[in-house]
């Protein structure tokens, strides 16, 4: 068991949640683990759809200098799946064969891809099973 695992975007999102508080919080001990212990890992992907919300849809949207900041501190070093022919085509498999929505599949195969037991995220069922990867909804 490598101990390794992945973040979906969901949980970037709500450590900056002021409406769900115990959200944040549980997300945020999540982020800092992957962080300090270097096990959690995401994909360009992620990191991207982060910064779509982050600097957009926020109530008090990141500002460049922020968003900066958080990409260096927090993101760049979990950062460890980037976007290849491989990774588009093994998530057409998965989205195939598991029938989730594309997006979701890019997350599923960047789980996979990076050797993760476990893929933390809200949007599927917890407990279900994508080959070697688990889901497990953190806020549960």
């Amino acid at each position: 068991m490598s101990g390794k695992y992945f973040l979906d975007t969901n949980i970037f999102v709500y450590s900056f949640d002021v409406d769900a508080p115990a959200k944040a919080e549980r997300a945020t001990e999540l982020i800092t683990d992957a962080v300090t212990t270097r096990k959690g890992m995401v994909s360009c992907q992620v990191v991207q759809e982060f910064f779509n919300v982050a600097l957009r849809r926020f109530r008090n949207p990141l500002s460049a200098d922020e968003a900066q900041q958080y990409l260096s501190a927090v993101l760049r070093p979990l950062l460890v799946v980037h976007s290849s022919e491989a990774l588009v085509r093994e998530a057409l498999e998965i989205s195939a064969r598991y029938q989730v929505p594309w997006y979701d599949a890019l997350i599923i195969r960047g789980a996979i891809q990076a050797q993760c037991e476990i893929l933390y995220s809200e949007d599927f069922q917890h407990g279900q099973r994508f080959d070697t990867v688990k889901i497990q909804n953190p806020f549960l």
